[in-house]
């Protein structure tokens, strides 16, 4: 069965989410668990950090499951 990439957007910024590549290392719900949620679907409150705050966390990813792309040119 083929689960589909979910994504999560505010005004700035929208991380997306590969369930297919996802080792469930729990970096992003242990490192920035207001956002990163495990127990609450779904599981990603976008609005639970500043954007800024998100992509570091995003880039720490293992596997690349999380990413991000910018809605604007920039993100102070």
């Amino acid at each position: 069965m083929k689960i589909n990439a979910r994504e999560f957007s505010n005004s700035e910024i929208t991380v997306t989410y590969d369930p297919c590549i996802c080792k469930h290392a729990d970096n992003c719900a242990k490192q920035l668990s207001n956002v990163f949620r495990d127990s609450v679907i779904p599981w990603i409150d976008i609005n639970g950090a500043s954007s800024v705050q998100i992509i570091k966390q995003v880039k720490k990813c293992p596997t690349g499951a999380l990413k991000y792309y910018l809605n604007k040119k920039e993100v102070a």
